[in-house]
């Protein structure tokens, strides 16, 4: 059994994704992030970085349990457990490994980026922050990077290796949200068809609902904890 602690996050998405997909047992953890519950001591030792999502195997290697944070490390993991969606031929394995790292280190932070300035920040509930310069900067980045995708997969059914991987798994809950970065897929038709198809697959459908990121319903309580101090003082 596998305990994982989630939010309706796209890192979140990322590995419930990848535990339908394997069809591992697993219960879900919900960690209300807009109330401070990812700095509890007990989810500390989990995650020390104080995100979700985090994983505890009771049956890791050798039968031992074993805990991981960061969405990158647990689809390796889990891709290494179960055999699946990492091919294990060389040339294969390291063209998924390039495009996940590719999601994790530019297309996932550039993107958080875009819908922080164009989304959350103009809702902020004391004082909204509209910041031209820095919606410019991300906006434009989030449009690079879909350009880099939309590219791939212009003779690519999948990003890597010819076939469905933790690429497509990492990349794919980040673009759901393509007009909270001030993007249309219709500009990127390589990428709609990509997306549509991913979407299709009843692994991913059957949590899409329930993943949905709400950039509604801000209090002082919660924007604090998510953006404010609150979250470096609790550190």
């Amino acid at each position: 059994m596998i305990d994982l602690y989630t939010a309706a996050t796209p890192n979140g998405q990322k590995i419930h994704i990848m535990l339908e997909e394997t069809g591992l047992d697993y219960r879900e953890i919900w960690i209300d992030i807009d109330k401070g519950k990812q700095f509890s001591e007990s989810f500390l030792r989990i995650s020390p970085n104080n995100k979700i999502p985090a994983i505890v195997d009771h049956h890791g290697p050798s039968g031992t349990k074993i805990s991981l944070f960061e969405s990158g490390a647990i689809l390796l993991y889990l891709a290494d457990k179960t055999g699946r969606f990492l091919p294990s031929q060389s040339d294969k394995h390291w063209e998924t490994i390039q495009w996940l790292m590719w999601q994790m280190g530019g297309f996932g932070p550039m993107l958080g980026q875009a819908h922080h300035f164009n989304a959350y920040a103009p809702a902020r509930p004391d004082s909204p922050v509209v910041l031209p310069y820095a919606q410019e900067r991300y906006t434009n980045e989030a449009a690079r990077l879909y350009g880099v995708l939309n590219k791939r997969l212009a003779d690519h059914e999948f990003v890597a290796a010819r076939q469905y991987t933790i690429a497509d798994i990492a990349i794919f809950p980040w673009c759901r949200l393509h007009e909270r970065q001030r993007q249309k897929l219709e500009d990127f038709p390589n990428v709609l068809r990509w997306f549509n198809q991913i979407a299709a697959r009843p692994a991913v459908a059957k949590d899409m609902h329930k993943l949905e990121d709400i950039v509604d319903g801000w209090t002082t309580e919660s924007w604090e904890v998510s953006f404010g101090g609150r979250q470096r003082n609790q550190r």
